[in-house]
């Protein structure tokens, strides 16, 4: 909620290319620091509040590597400055041990970082070392976003909480909707077992989902009080399906909608002191 006005605020992420895509899947794909600091630069004047950042190998392939990432950070703080939030991603993509994704995260010190639960805690025997990383990042202040892909490692994150292994009173999350679904397409729907009554609730939430109906599923995840995330990392659709041209399409989509339910746009400021109001 708005302080300064009362209404709803929604934070707008951008997720400009993933660890699987390329310029084959889409010619404007962003890859380079430089694509990713123009890409941010055209997605804040969208609306984007966060920026949600992988780094590549030379030949494509997906990275994790503190020094790519501190030129990317670089890159983009160097084109806009404060005005959005940059998280870097700790994605393994089944290349990387939860032990080389935690240290990627420590050397690296970003602002923020999302940290898919079922990744960094395949088993219970990584919980302490899951717990003493976000002990870590709750002394160097960076922001924290655990990724869920099933309402089970939401019970799941509720239970760590529960027993001490979470050093903040609440942790920001992200539902991805349909990525085990046949034909890796969401649908809004998809959304719903993450709400129902008996799975845990999270002060600050957000939605991503997958394919061609990515904008009706941020929708929802607005409407029903959470933040979105959208961009070619998972579609490159736009809502009346022709292909976006670029990130800043898919933003400047979702920003309209947030508009036309007379919700707050939130930027990158906003969501920056929200986050830190929260984890802080």
């Amino acid at each position: 909620m708005s302080i300064e006005t009362g209404l709803k605020s929604v934070a707008i992420a951008v997720a400009p290319n993933g660890g699987r895509k390329t310029k084959v899947d889409h010619p404007n794909l962003p890859l380079t620091a430089s694509e990713l600091a123009e890409t941010a630069v055209r997605c804040v004047d969208a609306g984007a509040a966060m920026i949600h950042v992988h780094v590549r190998k030379k030949d494509g392939g997906h990275l994790l590597d503190a020094e790519a990432y501190r030129e990317v950070m670089s890159a983009i703080r160097s084109r806009v400055g404060d005005d959005i939030v940059v998280q870097i991603t700790s994605e393994a993509l089944g290349l990387y041990t939860p032990t080389a994704q935690i240290a990627v995260v420590k050397k690296t010190c970003p602002e923020a970082v999302s940290l898919a639960l079922r990744e960094l805690v395949p088993d219970a025997s990584f919980e302490a070392a899951f717990a003493e990383l976000l002990a870590w990042m709750s002394r160097e202040r960076v922001l924290p976003q655990i990724i869920l892909y099933d309402p089970s490692e939401a019970v799941l994150l509720s239970s760590m909480q529960k027993r001490g292994l979470i050093p903040w009173h609440t942790i920001p999350v992200l539902f991805v909707l349909g990525r085990y679904t046949a034909g890796q397409t969401s649908q809004p729907t998809d959304l719903l077992p993450f709400l129902a009554n008996d799975v845990p609730r999270f002060e600050h939430w957000s939605v991503c989902a997958f394919g061609r109906h990515e904008a009706a599923c941020v929708a929802t995840g607005a409407l029903f009080g959470g933040n979105v995330r959208v961009g070619f990392e998972n579609n490159t659709w736009l809502p009346d399906g022709t292909t976006a041209s670029g990130n800043e399409d898919l933003v400047f989509a979702a920003a309209q909608t947030v508009r036309s339910v007379n919700y707050k746009l939130e930027n990158g400021s906003d969501l920056r002191k929200r986050l830190t109001e929260l984890v802080g």
